[in-house]
C-alpha cells in the first residue's frame, strides 16, 4: 500500500501514524531547542578538562609571550590548565592548519596572527585552510611595525632612506623575518607607495634579524615594535619611523610614517584568538567574555602596555570583519608588488 493523504496534505503516510505537518515542525523545533540548551549548558560548565592553546610560532617570540600572558590568567580563572603548544614553522601555517582540523569543542584554540590568518591566505598557493575554517573570538593587540637602522648608518629619517634607495636601486638591504610576515609586507607596501628599491634579507624569525642589524651585519631592520623598544632605548639601533597612526607611548620621539612624508600609511601586526569553525556559539561567547576579562586584569593591562601593544579587544563579529578586511588588503599588496605565490 502506497499510503494515504492525511488531513494536512501529507502524501504517502501510514494511516496508523499519519502526523500533520505542524506536528512534525514542532518536533523539529524541539530537537533544535534541546540542542541549543545542551550547548548553553556545556558552555556554562566549560572547561571541564585542560585546554590546548596553539601558538604557531616558537617559544620566546612576541606571539608566545602574549599567548602565555593570556593563558596564565585563563588558567587561574577557570581552574583548568591552559597548555601553550608551540607549533612553529611556515610563517605560522603549521599551527594554524593543526587548529583548523581540530574538533570544534573549545579545547583547541589558536593564537591567530596577521601572517598565517591574513597574508598567507593569498601568498601560499596550496594553503591547507581558509578563513572559513576558523571561528574568530577576539583580537588581543595590535603592535605597529618600526623601521630602524644601525647607529653607523647615516640615515636620520625615512626620507633619507628612501632617497638613498632611489638613487642606488638594489644596493640597500634590510633584515626582516620570512616572506609573508607582517614586516616583509610592510616594506613591500612602502616600496609600492614611495617607488624605491631595497632588498629583503630573510630570517627565520625577528630576533635573529634584529640581532644581525645590532651587530652591524646589515644596515636596516623592520619588525614589530616589541622587538625593537629595548635596543632603540639602549642606543643599539636608531628608529626612523613607526607605522602606527600616531606616535607610540614607548617611543614618543620617533615620528610616524605619515609624519615622515608617507601619506595614509598605517600597518600594525595583530594577535587574536580563534577556534575551529563549527564551535558552538554559546561557547564562543563565553570565550570572548572570559578573554576580555583576562585582558582587563591590571597586571595584564600593564604588561601589554610594556610590550608595546595595548589591548585591542573586539566582539566576535568585529574581529571577523577585521580579519576579512586584512585578507583583502594584503591580497591587493601581493598582487600589486607582483610577489609570486609560494
Amino acid at each position: 500500500m502506497s499510503g494515504v493523504t492525511d488531513r494536512s496534505g501529507n502524501k504517502g503516510c501510514n494511516p496508523k501514524n499519519c502526523k500533520p505537518r505542524w506536528h512534525r515542525s514542532l518536533m523539529a523545533l524541539a530537537v533544535i531547542a534541546a540542542g541549543g540548551y545542551a550547548a548553553t549548558v556545556a558552555a556554562q560548565n566549560y572547561p571541564v578538562k585542560p585546554v590546548r592553546y596553539v601558538v604557531p610560532f616558537a617559544a620566546g617570540t612576541g606571539n608566545d609571550i602574549v599567548g602565555r600572558l593570556i593563558t596564565d590568567r585563563l588558567t587561574r580563572m577557570w581552574g583548568q590548565q591552559v597548555i601553550v603548544d608551540n607549533r612553529g614553522g611556515a610563517s605560522g601555517m603549521i599551527g594554524a592548519a593543526f587548529v583548523a582540523k581540530s574538533p570544534p569543542d573549545g579545547y583547541t584554540l589558536l593564537h591567530c596572527n596577521i601572517a598565517p590568518n591574513a597574508i598567507s591566505i593569498s601568498l601560499i598557493d596550496k594553503i591547507p585552510y581558509q578563513h572559513s575554517d576558523f571561528a574568530p573570538i577576539t583580537r588581543i593587540g595590535m603592535p605597529p611595525n618600526v623601521i630602524a637602522v644601525h647607529p653607523s648608518v647615516p640615515f636620520r629619517n625615512i626620507k633619507d632612506l628612501i632617497g638613498y634607495a632611489r638613487a642606488n636601486p638594489g644596493k640597500l638591504s634590510y633584515a626582516a623575518s620570512t616572506p609573508g610576515t607582517s614586516p616583509h609586507l610592510t616594506m613591500e607596501l612602502l616600496k609600492l607607495r614611495m617607488k624605491f628599491d631595497i632588498v629583503h634579507i630573510s630570517y627565520k624569525n625577528a630576533s635573529q634579524a634584529t640581532s644581525d642589524v645590532i651587530a652591524g651585519q646589515l644596515p636596516v631592520n623592520i619588525t614589530n615594535l616589541p622587538f625593537l623598544v629595548a635596543p632603540i632605548q639602549a642606543g643599539q639601533l636608531r628608529a626612523l619611523g613607526v607605522a602606527s597612526a600616531k606616535r607610540h607611548a614607548l617611543l614618543p620621539d620617533v615620528p610616524t610614517m605619515q609624519e615622515t612624508g608617507v601619506p595614509d600609511f598605517e600597518v600594525n601586526s595583530w594577535y587574536g584568538v580563534c577556534a575551529p569553525a563549527g564551535t558552538p556559539v554559546p561557547l564562543l561567547d563565553k570565550l570572548n567574555a572570559d578573554i576580555h576579562a583576562a585582558m582587563r586584569v591590571p597586571e595584564v593591562e600593564k604588561r601589554l602596555q610594556e610590550l608595546g601593544m595595548p589591548g585591542a579587544p573586539t566582539t566576535r563579529d568585529e574581529f571577523d570583519k577585521f580579519m576579512r578586511a586584512e585578507i583583502a588588503r594584503w591580497a591587493q599588496v601581493i598582487r600589486d608588488a607582483k610577489i609570486p605565490k609560494q
